[in-house]
């Protein structure tokens, strides 16, 4: 049961799997076991950033393109509830109509870019992709009438999402029981079960495809497969899957603008989880997602505390401050890819296959 669960796809690492079933638990206790904003707010980023990141490692990581215009894709679902929202108000219809909606579009463009670009080669291609994703960013920021310009919009998402509908007044382990709990579990399940799918597809025929054009374009081509056609479908799927965690953010914040869901700062963090997690891993998108998201939101917190447990060695304490998060954030990086070039996931495997 378990191996079609994971289509056979095990974590091949004692560490590897108790680190992802601890995730996976704490991810779904997280309302309960840490009653607060702060912490809800992570574990829902980190479930979004989950199906981006692994969407995406389905493009680099096991079809070898390197595209810069994923986060496209990840506004278009955004703004595809957002629009859809503000206009047809706060209803299931609308988010219906609003996903639907950006996953044709999604497959449109994503079926242009394959078509048209595809058959440029490695860096031309991610400077076609990237000239892409900053043209639409532009064009998102000036059409203000429809997507709010750089304001952005903010809408109301179904009754049954809402914070303010509570379907039980009495709290739970300090946990109110309102549409807010009921919003995190969906975006919960829904990264589960696009995780899974994303395993089944890449262990799939095609997905072995897709990782013999990686390692050897000519020779795939050579044995009778149309690697054009399998590359355009890979960025199909991926596109298709980042479209659906834009939809997972919006309904979330309840908000979108250019820089949420559109920034190029948001494909250089989705680039640094594939490399921290592990190329061509899905477990990887998972591990990379914890990891960054949790470092990024609780580092300051940790120097803070460490900067007033130095006061008595000001140098100390000045190196600590929490104004230099980002340095510190960067060192860590650094260090991640120094002793795990191949990732988290890549590296625990490798302690695994030498024990």
């Amino acid at each position: 049961m378990l191996a079609r669960v994971l289509s056979a796809d095990f974590p091949r690492s004692r560490l590897l799997a108790v680190l992802l079933v601890a995730m996976l638990v704490a991810l779904a206790v997280v309302p309960f076991a840490f009653p607060g904003v702060k912490a809800l707010n992570v574990a829902a980023k980190i479930l979004v950033f989950v199906v981006l990141v692994a969407s995406y490692d389905l493009l680099l990581g096991y079809t070898g393109i390197v595209s810069f215009a994923h986060t496209m894709f990840f506004g278009i679902g955004a703004y595809g509830i957002a629009i859809a929202s503000t206009r047809m108000g706060p209803g299931w219809p609308a988010v219906g109509a609003g996903l639907a909606a950006a996953l044709l579009l999604s497959f449109v463009l994503a079926l242009a870019i394959g078509l048209f670009s595809l058959r440029v080669r490695a860096i031309f291609f991610s400077m076609i992709t990237l000239a892409v994703a900053a043209a639409f960013q532009t064009l998102a920021s000036q059409l203000s009438e429809i997507t709010g310009g750089e304001d952005g919009l903010s809408f109301k998402v179904p009754e049954l999402l809402s914070p303010s509908f509570e379907w039980s007044e009495t709290p739970l382990l300090g946990a109110s029981l309102d549409g807010r709990l009921l919003a995190y579990y969906l975006l919960f399940v829904t990264a589960l079960v696009s995780l899974l799918a994303l395993l089944r597809i890449v262990n799939s025929p095609f997905g072995r495809v897709l990782q013999a054009i990686r390692e050897n374009e000519f020779r795939a081509e050579a044995i009778g497969y149309r690697v054009v056609v399998y590359r355009t479908t890979s960025s199909i799927l991926s596109a298709l899957f980042a479209t659906l965690a834009g939809a997972m953010l919006a309904l979330w914040l309840r908000y979108n603008g250019p820089d949420t869901s559109l920034s190029f700062e948001l494909m250089l963090d989705v680039l640094l989880i594939v490399v921290i997690g592990g190329m061509g891993t899905m477990y990887g998108a998972a591990v990379g997602s914890g990891l960054f998201l949790v470092a990024q939101s609780y580092l300051q917190d940790l120097l803070r505390l460490a900067s007033e447990a130095a006061a008595n060695w000001p140098w100390l304490a000045a190196l600590l401050s929490p104004d230099r998060w980002l340095l510190w954030l960067g060192l860590l990086f650094v260090l991640s890819v120094y002793y795990f070039p191949a990732g988290v996931v890549g590296r625990l495997r490798a302690l695994r296959s030498r024990a």
